[in-house]
Order: C-alpha cells, then structure tokens, then sequence
C-alpha cells in the first residue's frame, strides 16, 4: 500500500472511529434520560387525583418512581394500587418476608428505586444488613433466617428459571401455608411489573438519592 493510501485508510478509520464513539455517547445519554417526564400533583386530571391521594399516604416518594408513570393509565394503576395495598399491608405473609421479598426483585432486576425505597422498611422489618448486604452484591445471603433462606430459594428459581421445584416449595411450605405462598407470588410478580414499568421509561432514582447499584457492578 502506497504512503498516501495508507494516510487516506488511517483517516478514515479515524472519522469512522470518532463517529462510532460519538454515537455511543449520544446513545447512552439517551438512555440515562427519563421517557416520561415527572408529573406533579397540580397537574393531575380527575380520574388521575383520586388515585395520587392513595399512593401518597404509603410513597416514600410522592408520585415520583413508577407512579407517575402508572397514572398515565389511570385505569390499570387503580388496580395495580387495590392490588399492591393488599399485599403490602393486609396479606398474612410476614412483614420480614414481604419486605425481603421485594429486595429480592429489586436485585433481579437492579432496579434503583425499589432498593432505595425499600431498604430501610426491610431492615426495620428485621431483615439483616449482613443478609441484603450480600443479596446486593449478588451474592446468596449466608447470614439468612430459614424462612427467609426458603423465600430466597423459591423467589430465585420462581423468576430466575420460571419453576420451582417440589424440594424449594416444600421448604417454603413449612413456613408458609398455601394462602401465603399465592400472596408471596403475587407480591413478586407485582414488584416485577413494578420494575418493568420503570425499566421501560428509563425512570431512575430522584435527585439527591444514592445509587445502590453503580455501573459495572455485578
């Protein structure tokens, strides 16, 4: 290849290089960006305002975090709010365990605002900083109690590899009775839609709130 080809080649690969990487950066700036944006309660219509008054009597975070953007659908967030209301505070399933549980799918899925909002709840609950410690490095909690270590189990397999084995459920079933581990599940599945709602928009956490998961981390 002559000199001057050779120049030409390393331009371009240069300019192409440079754009990729400009790309790259537009793409994540993009993507750190919220899709819906914030909603406050002045500007909330009438079928929206009743269902704000709810969800502010029990939010750490106003209507910020998933319910604004629930609130564009009023209709589905009135059910998904009679449902979360039921599971969270009426269900017979143990507060530690509720509480435990909802850490478990904020790790699955690193959602940011289910961790922080129900970080402390869980520890005044009674779960140990030891035990969410290493369930937020990813890593299966040593320090569990063994109804919690059950709840681990069943929760990891139910929404990991979508089943749970006749051991696991045996296990939970020692603690939990059948009306119980139906409301544990509903409760998982509920967060899960809870944090797929907020993964979909892009929702992140408000301002001034530590990350608990950092980019890079497992």
């Amino acid at each position: 290849m002559s000199a001057k080809l050779a120049k030409s080649a390393t331009i371009a690969m240069v300019i192409t290089v440079s754009w990729l990487g400009g790309m790259a950066c537009m793409s994540l700036t993009k993507a750190q960006s919220p899709r819906f944006p914030e909603l406050s309660v002045t500007q909330l219509d009438d079928q929206q305002r009743p269902i704000a008054d709810r969800i502010l009597k029990f939010s750490k975070i106003g209507i910020g975090g998933p319910y604004h953007i629930m609130l564009r659908s009023p209709q589905a967030a009135q059910q998904i709010i009679n449902l979360m209301e039921y599971l969270r505070f009426q269900s017979t399933v143990p507060n530690r365990l509720k509480e435990f549980s909802i850490m478990i799918q904020g790790r699955l899925w690193r959602s940011q605002v289910e961790w922080a909002t129900h970080y402390a709840p869980a520890i005044k609950a009674g779960v140990a900083p030891d035990t969410l410690a290493q369930l937020k490095s990813n890593i299966r909690p040593t320090s569990m109690q063994p109804d919690e270590a059950a709840v681990y189990d069943f929760c990891m397999e139910l929404y990991t590899k979508h089943a749970v084995s006749d051991e696991t459920y045996g296990r939970l079933h020692q603690f939990l009775n059948d009306q119980q581990i139906v409301d544990l599940t509903l409760l998982g599945g509920t967060y899960t839609t809870v944090a797929s709602v907020m993964a979909m928009a892009n929702q992140g956490l408000p301002s001034g709130w530590d990350l608990a998961f950092k980019p890079g981390e497992p």
